[in-house]
């Protein structure tokens, strides 16, 4: 039978007529509604030639694709010493979902591809051992075919401080592989692999993607070959997973989306279907951070005039960051043990909680449960607890628990449980600051996610973000259990424009932690003026991470109006469409968020560096309604931008009034911004 599915302008189509394992024969543009007997013909027309010295049958790239049907690329799942072809042994649609089961062997592998409402397609696999003895699998990923036509490949790399940074290729014939081996994504984890139309941005192009939902090590890769269908492939990076008789492997989920109308048609698909089960029901609270305010000095007499100003500029949520606990006076000793320092806090946290609350603010709190110290009471009591050797490498001076064992699950679930039941805590910063540098990290990533999971059910009211030393830990896998990631440990404005512009494309804007940051950034020691930093932290789930007691009063009140304006807008913000614009000049950094309905829209314009160009390029404004009319005019954030010239463009200082047509067609004139500046924008229909 040739099933199809059809979703948001999405189409695939598979063909699992006979006993041979099913092959997709399209998967991207909507085809419409086919008959029966259309859906055969295009599967029969799509049938290749047999090419010279090669194998006598044409060449399909099947769900399984293996060197006993002819595929001689990378294979996407792979059995030891299975040397027969596999077989189909059904093909089962159910709604908009298709579950294929194939015999392998001693092995029954179970493909389930659904196509969502938003036109994603979830795809993955499930080994289970039908032998009578153990079976070894290398691989277990899916592999999908892309046109031709896509030739140019984008993926991210990247460094700590410095995540998700956009490389582009035109590969040849071959395998262009990225794989991680850090036991969490890393920060120069690929990310999201795209393969497109040559030239495609962010408005225009067809491209296809693919993203690995899984917080361990991945592989993302892209082949082109002489004699086969071009492939898109993502699964878990695994050396050896043995399963002993009735044993199964089930692989993460891919998340694969296709696109007519370049990067930001993938955003129009996976931030609707990550709102669809996303677990926020309410505004994203404007935090402050107590990490870069005031490091490892901890106490009630320090901390309180921080409280206060916190409260007085507006801060709804107040999080102490690292330093709490017994013994921590640095980052080399007490990670493991969770119990409040009795030097530090001799009447506990319950006198700063109440502080906190009683300025209106929730209270949040900083956890690193996967680590330990060896100078930790932790460590002296259970040293088979940990992941490695004592003597094995060291990352900040902390080994990793073993979360697969039972009782150090048991241990983390316990003492969170205990603290979170102590004291009224509404938000967890869940650290994750190493790499565990292990050759197979799967069996940790799934007691990860059981003890967030178990501990979520046990305190539902809680919130998690996930942090990974920044950025380190920034997937779908890890954000179906937490409420934010921390998208990197740089403030730096100039940093996060890029960064935040590129975690984007996957993440929604309300998910992404974005903190207001010193004047001179912790990570670079580079300056940026107030209204910048203001208005890069803007456009995500806003926040503060300064030491506000030494904050001049001016700045104060900067920062009083910022949140009164992030506030205002954070419904836009948070539930709109993202939309960027390809400028000419990688200079200047332009997005923003239109509302469902079109009607309101919040937009940055942001320069980065020297242009080249004595006049910049009018800003056009994508996303907004053709056919209405529109107000723009300048937000004050709290703080001006700074521009070279005395006469910047005449709409500026009242506002103009134009078409949706006529703003994303022609554009508006831009004042000449120093670098390091920006400005925002209000959009609203009239």
């Amino acid at each position: 039978m040739i099933h199809h599915l059809r979703a948001a302008g999405v189409s695939l189509v598979l063909d699992s007529r006979g006993s041979g394992v099913p092959s997709i024969v399209h998967w991207g543009r909507d085809l419409g509604a086919l008959a029966e007997s259309d859906l055969a013909l295009l599967s029969d027309a799509a049938v290749p030639a047999v090419p010279p010295s090669s194998i006598d049958v044409p060449l399909r790239l099947t769900l399984l694709p293996s060197l006993a049907d002819g595929w001689s690329g990378l294979p996407a799942v792979v059995v030891e010493g299975s040397r027969s072809a596999p077989r189909q042994r059904s093909t089962v649609r159910d709604g908009d979902v298709l579950v294929a089961e194939t015999e392998w062997a001693d092995a029954v592998i179970t493909t389930r591809l659904e196509l969502t409402a938003q036109g994603v397609l979830l795809a993955s696999q499930a080994v289970r051992n039908v032998g009578d003895s153990a079976l070894t699998l290398t691989s277990a990923g899916v592999a999908l075919p892309v046109p031709d036509r896509a030739r140019e490949v984008l993926d991210f790399s990247g460094r700590w401080a410095g995540e998700r940074r956009p490389q582009r290729a035109v590969p040849g014939h071959g395998v262009w592989l990225r794989e991680t081996r850090h036991g969490r994504g890393g920060h120069d984890d690929p990310f999201l692999m795209v393969a497109g139309t040559p030239g495609f941005g962010f408005g225009a192009g067809e491209v296809w993607s693919t993203h690995l939902a899984w917080s361990g090590d991945v592989r993302l890769w892209f082949e082109r070959t002489d004699v086969g269908p071009t492939v898109l492939g993502a699964g878990e990076r695994i050396s050896a997973v043995t399963l002993m008789p009735g044993e199964e492997y089930a692989a993460p989920t891919v998340v694969a989306t296709w696109s007519g109308a370049g990067l930001d048609g993938l955003s129009d698909r996976l931030h609707p279907w990550v709102r669809s089960w996303s677990t926020i029901d309410r505004p994203r609270p404007v935090t402050l951070n107590t990490w870069e305010a005031v490091y490892f000095e901890h106490s009630l007499d320090r901390l309180a005039p921080l409280i206060d100003r916190a409260a007085e500029v507006g801060v709804e949520r107040f999080v102490l960051d690292d330093g709490w606990f017994l013994g921590r006076t640095d980052d080399r000793r007490a990670l493991g043990d969770w119990t409040v320092d009795p030097v530090r806090w001799p009447g506990g946290l319950a006198p700063l909680v109440e502080r906190v609350h009683a300025r209106g603010m929730e209270f949040g709190l900083w956890v690193e449960p996967e680590m330990v110290s060896l100078d930790s009471e932790l460590a002296r009591q259970h040293p088979t607890w940990l992941l490695t050797d004592p003597d094995s490498v060291t990352w900040r001076a902390q080994h990793v628990l073993d979360l697969s064992l039972p009782e150090v699950e048991q241990h983390l679930f316990a003492q969170l449980d205990a603290l979170l039941a102590e004291y009224p805590i509404a938000y967890l910063k869940w650290d994750h600051n190493r790499d565990l540098l292990v050759p197979d990290a799967g069996a940790q990533v799934r007691a990860l996610y059981r003890l967030i999971d178990r501990l979520r059910a046990a305190h539902p009211g809680v919130e998690i973000e996930s942090c990974a030393s920044g950025g380190g830990r920034v997937d779908l896998g890890i954000l179906r259990r937490v409420d934010r990631v921390w998208t990197s440990d740089t403030n730096d404005p100039l940093m996060r424009q890029r960064i935040q512009r590129w975690t984007g494309i996957v993440i929604p804007p309300e998910y992404l932690g974005s903190h207001v940051g010193d004047a001179r950034a912790h990570t670079t020691g580079r300056v940026a003026g107030l209204g910048f930093r203001l208005a890069t932290a803007l456009f995500g789930h806003a926040g503060i991470e300064s030491d506000l007691t030494r904050v001049g009063p001016d700045d104060l009140e900067a920062l009083r109006a910022w949140t009164a304006v992030h506030r205002a807008h954070r419904e836009l913000l948070h539930t709109g469409r993202v939309v960027r614009a390809d400028a000419a000049s990688d200079a200047v950094v332009i997005h923003g968020v239109v509302a469902p309905d079109a009607g309101e829209a919040l937009f940055s314009y942001a320069v980065l560096e020297a242009a080249d160009a004595a006049l910049p390029e009018p800003l056009r404004l994508p996303g907004l309604d053709p056919a209405r009319r529109y107000r723009v005019e300048v937000v004050d954030v709290g703080a001006p931008a700074a521009a070279l010239e005395d006469a910047p463009p005449p709409w500026l200082a009242s506002g103009v009034e134009l078409p949706g047509a006529v703003l994303a067609a022609v554009g508006l004139a831009m004042p000449l911004l120093l670098p390091g500046n920006a400005l925002v924008l209000h959009v609203a229909a009239v």
